[in-house]
C-alpha cells in the first residue's frame, strides 16, 4: 500500500544527485546557475528535480552562495504617503519588472524617522538582502552612509541632497531642464508675475526645480519678488496650503509653477474656493504627469518624467551593475518634456 503525501520523505540534494547519477557537488552547481556543467548534465539534473518534486533549501543556498536574490527599495516618506502618491507606485512597477524578468524578490519598507532608518540599516546590514534602491532621500540621512561602511551596493533614485553623501550609483531625472521648460511655458503665454510652489528645500529634486524656475526668470530679466516662491511638500494638502499663502500676499500672480502635479493638484481646489479659475485667471503647471494630471479640473499642463523607466533603470543598474561592481560608479540621468493640456 502506497504511502500518503503526507508520510513521505522530502527529497533530498542526495536524492536528486542519485536519481541524475551525478555526485552532490554537481547537482549544487546546477541549481547555483554555474557554468562549470555539461549542458547533458544539466538537463539530466533538471529532469530529476522535476522527477522528484525536489525544493531547494533556500537559507542553506544563503549560507553557500552569499545571496539572497532579494532586492530592497526604502522609500524614506511616511507609509501613508506611499500609497497615495502615484510616483511611487510608479517607481514600484518599474522597479518590479526588472526583478521580475531576473527572478528576485522585492522588499518593500518606508523609513521617515532617525529611528526608523536605523532599524532599516540595521536589517539591511544584516546579509537580508543583495542590494538595495534608496528613494526620497531628504536632507543628511544616515541609511546612505550606513548601507556604504556594510558593503551592501546600493542605488539612488535621485541625487541625494547632501554632497556628503554616498552615492556611486544614481538614477536621476532632468529637474532643472524640466523647471526650465515649466516655466518658460508660462512665460511664452504672456504670464509675468510667475510664481512656484517649491518642493521641500532637502531633497534635490525640490532645490534643482527652484533652481530651473529662477533661471528663466533672470533670463527674461524679471525679478523675483520672494513672497511669490513659497515651500510645499509634494502633497495635495501643502499644495492647496502653499497656493492660499501665494493669493494672501495681495501680489496677484497670472502664473503659477508647481513643483508636483500633486501638489498642483492641490492648487487647482484653493483656486476654485477663492472663485478663480485655470487658466483664466492663474495659469498653472505641474510636474510629474501622473495619471491624475490628465483627469483634475482643468486637465493639468505638466512635466512628463519618466517614472517608470526610473524605476526599471535603477533596478538594472543595480543588478547589472552595483552588485556585480562591474564599474565603480554610474549616473543614468533620464530626460523630461512638456505636455500641454487646458491648466496653462
Amino acid at each position: 500500500m502506497a504511502k500518503s503525501d503526507a508520510g513521505r520523505k522530502r527529497p533530498t540534494l542526495e536524492m536528486v544527485a542519485q536519481r541524475a547519477g551525478v555526485g552532490r557537488g554537481t547537482v549544487s552547481r546546477v541549481i547555483n546557475g554555474s557554468a562549470q556543467v555539461s549542458p547533458r548534465t544539466r538537463d539530466a539534473v533538471h529532469d530529476a528535480i522535476a522527477e522528484l518534486g525536489y525544493t531547494p533549501n533556500h537559507a542553506a543556498r544563503t549560507l553557500v552562495t552569499r545571496r539572497t536574490d532579494t532586492i530592497a527599495l526604502v522609500v524614506s516618506e511616511p507609509r501613508d504617503r506611499l500609497f497615495s502618491d502615484p510616483f511611487f507606485a510608479d517607481i514600484i512597477r518599474g522597479v518590479s519588472s526588472v526583478l521580475h524578468e531576473r527572478d528576485l524578490q522585492l522588499m518593500l519598507t518606508t523609513a521617515r524617522t532617525e529611528p526608523e532608518h536605523k532599524r532599516v540599516g540595521d536589517y539591511l546590514s544584516g546579509l537580508h538582502v543583495d542590494g538595495a534602491l534608496l528613494v526620497s532621500m531628504h536632507g543628511d540621512n544616515p541609511l546612505s552612509a550606513r548601507l556604504d561602511e556594510a558593503g551592501v551596493p546600493a542605488v539612488h533614485g535621485g541625487r541625494p541632497h547632501s554632497p556628503d553623501q554616498p552615492a556611486p550609483y544614481c538614477v536621476d531625472i532632468d529637474n532643472i531642464g524640466g523647471a526650465r521648460e515649466a516655466t518658460r511655458h508660462l512665460l511664452e503665454r504672456g504670464c509675468r508675475r510667475v510664481a512656484t510652489i517649491t518642493g521641500p528645500q532637502d531633497m534635490n529634486a525640490g532645490v534643482e526645480r527652484l533652481r530651473g524656475y529662477r533661471q528663466v526668470m533672470a533670463d527674461a530679466g524679471l525679478e523675483v519678488d520672494e513672497r511669490l516662491v513659497v515651500q510645499g511638500d509634494f502633497s495635495v494638502e501643502g499644495g492647496a496650503e502653499a497656493m492660499e499663502r501665494l493669493l494672501d500676499t495681495g501680489l496677484e500672480p497670472d502664473g503659477v509653477f508647481a513643483a508636483s502635479d500633486m501638489m498642483a493638484i492641490g492648487g487647482l481646489r484653493t483656486l476654485r474656493s477663492r472663485g478663480l479659475h485655470a487658466p483664466e485667471d492663474i495659469a498653472l503647471v505641474g510636474y510629474d504627469d501622473i495619471v491624475m494630471a490628465q483627469h483634475s479640473d482643468p486637465p493639468l499642463t505638466t512635466i512628463h518624467q519618466p517614472t517608470v523607466r526610473m524605476g526599471q533603470e535603477m533596478a538594472r543598474l543595480l543588478v547589472d551593475v552595483a552588485i556585480p561592481r562591474t564599474v565603480e560608479s554610474e549616473t543614468v540621468m533620464l530626460q523630461t518634456h512638456l505636455v500641454v493640456r487646458e491648466s496653462a
